[in-house]
């Protein structure tokens, strides 16, 4: 796309026929909208804030989308929205004349839907109580124009809170990633969350470790800024595989600064969701 911002989709009522997002609910899943057509959606989740998950997730999101993919992102971090400020992508989101919302779309065709997206002003803080914001996000699932997708990638909030259970039970999630950082601290609440998705009965395809080392520019040398790092041990105690482990990167901190995080390819990921 040659500009970053709100598009309608071109997908239409009789295209998403069939597809697994209509296949009507199960428990307390609600149906998304017959405008959109989602074949996988993946959770993006962390036990704790600040260990990059929103990174991870557009990581994620470039990789497939440069795969020939056809990817969204819904920025379920209501309170704490990151995603359209990384990829430069600014509303309002239109709404069409049924009461629907069309996302908007990142330079490199990423679907976008953030709170952001539809605040008068995007730097307003979003003071709601729980229960409001989780149904923000169930709507984000059910009004929203997703179109025809091959994967929904669900930026979600850190914890075990309102939002990651009305995603867990509203949305059809196919899995969850689970990203971390190399405190002793991180690890504990992490145990917390993988719990609460095997509770949901939600599989998880692996763990992704964040701020793993820092990359000296004159020496080369790796330097463990948060002490060493447990992150194999501690997935062989879980039975989980590791993803990947992510350097602290200024390049991606400055791509995403700029609104440019389109731009970004993250080589330190090693995630195969075909």
């Amino acid at each position: 796309m040659s500009e970053k911002g709100c598009n309608n989709s071109s997908c239409d009522k009789s295209s998403c026929e069939g597809c697994p997002s209509k296949q009507g609910p199960a428990s307390f899943q609600v149906d998304a909208n017959e405008y959109s057509c989602i074949r996988r959606v993946i959770g993006v989740v962390s036990g704790k804030g600040g260990v990059g998950k929103s990174m991870v997730t557009a990581s994620l999101a470039n990789r497939l989308a440069a795969k020939g993919y056809k990817v969204g992102i819904l920025d379920a971090d209501i309170t704490g929205p990151s995603i359209p400020k990384m990829y430069g992508v600014h509303g309002p989101a239109e709404a069409t004349e049924d009461g629907k919302i069309t996302p908007c779309y990142t330079e490199n065709g990423i679907a976008l839907m953030s709170i952001n997206l539809l605040l008068p002003d995007e730097t307003a803080p979003v003071i709601w109580r729980g229960p409001i914001i989780a149904n923000v996000v169930k709507q984000f699932w059910t009004d929203v124009i997703w179109g025809d997708l091959d994967f929904l990638l669900v930026d979600m909030p850190p914890g075990t809170g309102d939002v990651p259970l009305t995603v867990f039970q509203s949305l059809p999630v196919n899995e969850i990633v689970m990203v971390t950082s190399p405190q002793d601290l991180v690890q504990l609440i992490v145990r917390k969350a993988l719990s609460m998705a095997e509770q949901m009965n939600i599989p998880v395809k692996g763990i992704i470790e964040n701020y793993s080392y820092f990359k000296c520019p004159d020496c080369g040398k790796e330097i463990q800024l948060f002490g060493k790092s447990h992150i194999d041990e501690e997935a062989a105690k879980l039975d989980l595989k590791v993803l990947g482990k992510m350097p602290v990167e200024p390049a991606f901190a400055e791509a995403a600064d700029r609104g440019e995080f389109h731009r970004v390819e993250n080589p330190y990921l090693d995630v195969d969701f075909e």
